[in-house]
């Protein structure tokens, strides 16, 4: 049974085949949250590494999330056991760690995840939310198979390495980072070169030349669209970010009914001009 009444795992989709494409939450709205699910997305990943928010702030969006059926995973802001151990608790069906940089950073990564002896992971598992607080009764038998461990690969150290870290054993997805990639490289105003471009190339092959090997993950970026980054074989991808979105839609509807932009010492002021109907009435008054 999938975890929090949602009815099938994001791993289960994954491994039938499917293609899946998500959005980033940094506002950690559950308004937000709502919205995106009932868009349809396949996944929504609940950004803590660079969002303002923590795990109190996460669990609403959770809900949120939930209420929709759509599966939620949480970016960690460190690779952390504390922050892991109570991620993990929030029952996300996947968990995003950041700057892995070799196969050891991945193996912690793991056993912050698994109960002993397996791993470290703190036991209190009948009294929190991914258990459904106790009601899953089979949530030990479950959650190995359920929750999506997610290595994010984003530095030109961890490419060289990425057949490794793709093959720790429990690593169920490589999360290409494409930005702090350009930027370990010194592009980070140019996040199109073509050095860049070739590593995160490099890392492709790699994981996917592996036999049986992990799931691929990643971020579209302006000179590399989702469509393109789904022709290259991606089994994951985040074309959007919510504040992005709400970002877009307000200088669009800025730009819609403002305009004549005049520049002056003081910064970039927008004069409002006035629609056809409120400029007959203006005339009308003006007489």
């Amino acid at each position: 049974m999938a975890q929090n009444g949602l009815s099938k795992p994001l791993k289960a989709r994954l491994k039938d085949g499917e293609r899946l494409y998500g959005v980033f939450l940094l506002s950690f709205s559950p308004v937000v949250a709502e919205i995106v699910g009932f868009a349809g997305y396949d996944f929504a990943v609940i950004d803590m590494e660079h969002g303002p928010g923590d795990t109190m702030a996460a669990l609403p969006v959770m809900q949120a999330l939930a209420s929709t059926q759509t599966p939620a995973i949480i970016r960690i802001p460190d690779n952390d056991p504390v922050m892991v151990k109570k991620a993990m608790d929030l029952g996300p069906q996947g968990l995003i760690f950041p700057m892995i940089d070799g196969p050891k950073a991945a193996k912690r990564a793991v056993s912050y995840c698994r109960y002993p002896p397996k791993g470290i992971r703190g036991v209190a598992h009948s009294v929190v939310r991914a258990s459904r607080y106790g009601v899953n009764d089979k949530y030990l038998e479950e959650y190995e198979d359920e929750v999506l461990i997610m290595c994010q690969v984003e530095s030109e150290e961890a490419v060289k390495k990425i057949e490794e870290i793709a093959m720790v054993e429990g690593v169920d997805c490589i999360q290409m980072g494409p930005t702090d990639l350009s930027a370990s490289m010194g592009f980070l105003n140019d996040l199109g070169n073509k050095r860049a471009k070739e590593m995160l190339q490099r890392a492709e092959k790699g994981v996917f030349g592996l036999k049986n090997g992990p799931f691929l993950a990643g971020f579209a970026m302006p000179h590399d669209p989702p469509t393109e980054l789904q022709r290259r074989g991606y089994h994951m991808v985040s074309g959007a970010v919510d504040i992005g979105l709400f970002r877009d839609a307000a200088i669009a509807d800025l730009r819609k009914h403002k305009s004549d932009v005049v520049e002056t010492e003081g910064g970039v002021h927008q004069v409002e001009v006035l629609d056809e109907e409120r400029e007959l009435e203006a005339e009308k008054l003006n007489g």
